[in-house]
């Protein structure tokens, strides 16, 4: 009986361990490019932003989104949907305002379902004849942080289930004897 609760919980382990080792596979997308680059100085302002993956992206205004923030978090992105073509999106921008530096905030969703965001930031070094975006008290007013995940990782998931499992299957194996009975358990027996 012992031999076979052995073997089991082996089992449940074994299938366990190789279920973890398959988390490398699903990788979540990088930004490789951008156009303009992290921290690169601008004569003028871009009419839109590319970021370019490592891996493609799923299409929707509802996933991909961005925010360039310029001088007092004024905002200055467009608001128009993104154009995605397979590991590109790009987003238009409005005409810029003052020389200064620009932050932009992104978020997209992988073609693997989970969200990537991220920033990086230009300069320009003239100033332009723009106006901020009028989203831009809405955003400071309702704006939340934004994290990474998609909730619990999938491997809590995993271990979740084979230790329930392998509690499952020794209890099981036991053959359903409670406690306070049979031999050694302190009870007295009639003679």
């Amino acid at each position: 009986m012992r031999r076979a609760l052995s073997l089991t919980l082996a089992a449940f382990l074994a299938g366990g361990l190789a279920l973890l080792g398959t988390g490398t596979a699903s990788a979540h997308n990088v930004l490789v490019s951008s156009d303009p680059k992290d921290g690169q100085a601008l004569e003028a302002g871009p009419a839109e932003i590319t970021l370019v993956f490592d891996q493609p992206v799923q299409g929707g205004d509802k996933f991909n989104t961005i925010t360039v923030k310029g001088p007092d978090d004024t905002r200055w992105e467009d608001g128009g949907e993104p154009v995605v073509r397979n590991n590109s999106v790009v987003f238009k921008v409005r005409p810029l305002g003052p020389a200064a530096e620009y932050q932009v905030g992104y978020r997209i969703l992988s073609a693997d379902g989970h969200p990537v965001s991220g920033n990086l930031k230009f300069s320009t070094t003239k100033a332009g004849g723009g106006t901020p975006n009028a989203a831009t008290e809405t955003a400071k007013a309702g704006e939340s942080s934004s994290d990474e995940g998609g909730g619990v990782p999938i491997w809590v998931w995993i271990i979740g289930a084979v230790v329930l499992l392998g509690g499952g299957v020794f209890f099981a194996l036991r053959g359903g004897s409670g406690a306070g009975s049979g031999p050694g358990s302190g009870e007295s027996t009639r003679r």
